[in-house]
């Protein structure tokens, strides 16, 4: 019983990391190691920049400034 309560526990949290933009780290790691084992895996930091990077940009506007 505790073992489905802390799958639906961590299902939630990711759900609702995602809902308001924020990527799951760990889901991250595990696909690289899985599928991708001959590439660096980034820090957790630089993942998260990496992730705001993609979404919101590079913070310019593209203007003349």
């Amino acid at each position: 019983m505790f073992n489905d309560l802390s799958k639906f526990g961590k299902y939630l949290g990711q759900a609702a990391r995602m809902m308001v933009g924020l990527p799951d780290y760990d889901t991250y790691v595990t696909h690289m190691r899985a599928t991708h084992p001959e590439l660096p895996v980034m820090s957790e930091v630089e993942f998260f920049r990496n992730r705001q990077e993609a979404r919101y940009g590079s913070g310019r506007s593209g203007g003349c400034c």
